[in-house]
């Protein structure tokens, strides 16, 4: 006979910093079918503009929690058996894993697995500098990463945009070190880029010592957003890890 299909998985995708949900766009039809790709948005941000802001790091995740628990009943009124996991770049890898460890804790809602990209854990993130930067050195330094399309940084009113979310979340950021006690019991699926010029890969694997469950380790060839250049990797490793 041939083996049980596993319930289906909402993926929910947290942006990196400056970026909306928008980046996820191109990831639901390239998923597998037992992936339903589900991007989040911040209040004030993409999706929820008209919400007020919240500029605290530890409201901000209560308030992201509660979004998902919200989106997830929802979603199993029409398939009683969903599961779910997180998966985060960057900026949004702590903020996941952070709001998957507050479902797990307030909600008894775990989810199966998290996954993170490019991100620092929080003992090993650096003095943040951002704040002293004029708005034409922050908009140089978001071009020299490489994760903005080069006609949005060169659009006045885009830019100014660009430069008002990256202020926002560089001030969540900078929240990040006070996270000591981030820990969950649900593995980690970890991605870390060869050639990354923020976070090594033996940093990425720093998040391991967040969980007392198993954390696989996956390397993939590229810079800071390889994960969001090569889509399908990406999503050929997160199936492989929510299909078992």
């Amino acid at each position: 006979m041939p083996p049980t299909p596993s319930p289906p998985v909402r993926l929910y995708c947290f942006p990196h910093a400056g970026a909306t949900s928008s980046v996820y766009r191109p990831w639901k039809t390239l998923a597998p079918p037992h992936l339903q790709i589900k991007g989040i948005d911040p209040p004030g941000r993409g999706t929820r503009t008209r919400e007020p802001h919240i500029a605290d790091y530890r409201t901000l995740v209560d308030s992201l929690a509660d979004h998902l628990a919200a989106d997830l009943r929802q979603a199993r009124k029409n398939t009683p058996h969903l599961r779910y996991a997180t998966f985060g770049h960057s900026f949004g890898a702590t903020l996941s894993l952070a709001v998957g460890a507050t479902l797990a804790r307030t909600a008894r809602q775990a989810p199966e697995r998290a996954i993170l990209s490019a991100a620092l854990p929080p003992p090993l993130q650096p003095p943040d500098t951002t704040a002293s930067l004029t708005d034409e050195e922050l908009l140089a330094k978001i071009a020299a990463d490489g994760g903005t399309p080069r006609e949005l940084l060169t659009d006045g009113a885009m830019s100014r945009y660009l430069v008002r979310l990256m202020r926002e979340d560089y001030a969540v950021r900078r929240q990040f070190p006070q996270d000591t006690a981030l820990h969950t019991d649900f593995p980690l699926t970890l991605i870390a880029a060869r050639q990354d010029a923020y976070v090594t890969p033996d940093q990425m694997w720093q998040w391991s010592h967040h969980s007392s469950a198993p954390s696989r380790h996956a390397e993939i060839p590229g810079g800071h957003f390889a994960a969001l250049q090569q889509p399908k990797e990406i999503l050929t490793i997160v199936g492989e890890d929510l299909s078992r």
